[in-house]
């Protein structure tokens, strides 16, 4: 993709799209909505990358003043966060750059950054009609995805023959009737478990939420009492034995809880849509090529 001429690289739609990620979960995006919205988060990042480049050519034009100890504050910041001056520079060179690069890399960044402030300097904060509003028509937006916590041994079967899934099969009967007459999960699975968590952590899976595992797993084991051991259950990896540990309810905050997230998202969205409608006045002059 090029802009007037100018190369995009790939990661600088990777660096927009984890902004954009990384702002969404903060406030509060669950892990399926996430997924279900990031085709359109892709684009978006897309859409930002050339803006961001729009955006640095017109500040370079305009040349918006930034002092040199603008430029110093933020090398010291840095220089800080690496661990100080040396190993900045040691960081640098393996990146093939160098603290000349580096300061001029901040100034164009400062540049934007205040002609970013000049174009959406208009957005308004939302009223407290305005934010209690979007909190009741976006609920569930706010809340806490339901979680479990568990831990499972597998058994692949050694290929596709049906003596091979009814030899796996029988193994996993044999390990489900050991557990349920007293023997040691984590034991089990260290011993026994095909899946890597077996002899790591005694089949532990952590705490996790609907959707991070495959369908015939997560209805298994988000139907079932905690301390339970679940059915055979047969996935594409092969068969497994449940034992849940744990589990947190869904919940939905109040209001006065979600508040402040609220009022940030739709400012963000505001300045967003000011600097946008800045940028299509940009696009609309430049030449972009995918």
């Amino acid at each position: 993709m090029k802009v007037n001429g100018r190369e995009i690289p790939n990661s600088a739609v990777e660096h927009e799209l984890n902004r954009l990620i990384r702002f969404y979960v903060s406030h509060g995006l669950g892990e399926e909505q996430l997924r279900a919205q990031l085709p359109a988060l892709k684009k978006r990042a897309e859409d930002q990358a050339v803006g961001a480049a729009l955006l640095f050519e017109e500040a370079e034009k305009l040349g918006i003043p930034v002092s040199d100890e603008e430029v110093e504050e933020s090398l010291r910041r840095m220089a800080t966060d690496a661990g100080g001056p040396d190993k900045l520079r040691a960081i640098l060179s393996k990146q093939g750059s160098n603290i000349v690069e580096l300061r001029n890399e901040i100034r164009r960044g400062k540049r934007v950054d205040k002609l970013v402030a000049q174009v959406t300097s208009s957005a308004q904060p939302p009223t407290e009609d305005e934010a209690r509003a979007f909190f009741e028509a976006n609920r569930e937006q706010f809340g806490k995805e339901g979680q479990v916590r568990a831990q499972h041994i597998l058994v692949t079967p050694k290929d596709s023959s049906p003596a091979a899934r009814d030899e796996a099969l029988a193994k996993i009967k044999a390990i489900k009737a050991r557990v349920e007459g007293g023997s040691d999960f984590s034991e089990e699975a260290a011993a026994h478990s095909d899946c890597p968590s077996g002899k790591q952590a005694g089949g532990s899976l952590g705490w996790f939420s609907r959707g991070q595992m495959v369908k015939e797993f997560d209805e298994a084991v988000f139907s079932m009492p905690v301390g339970a051991v679940s059915d055979v259950v047969e996935t594409q990896f092969g068969f497994h034995v449940i034992l849940k540990n744990d589990e947190q309810p869904a919940s939905v905050p109040e209001f006065s809880e979600a508040r402040d997230r609220i009022v940030d998202l739709i400012l963000h969205d505001r300045r967003g849509k000011a600097l946008a409608e800045h940028v299509a006045m940009l696009r609309k002059a430049a030449v972009v090529e995918k």
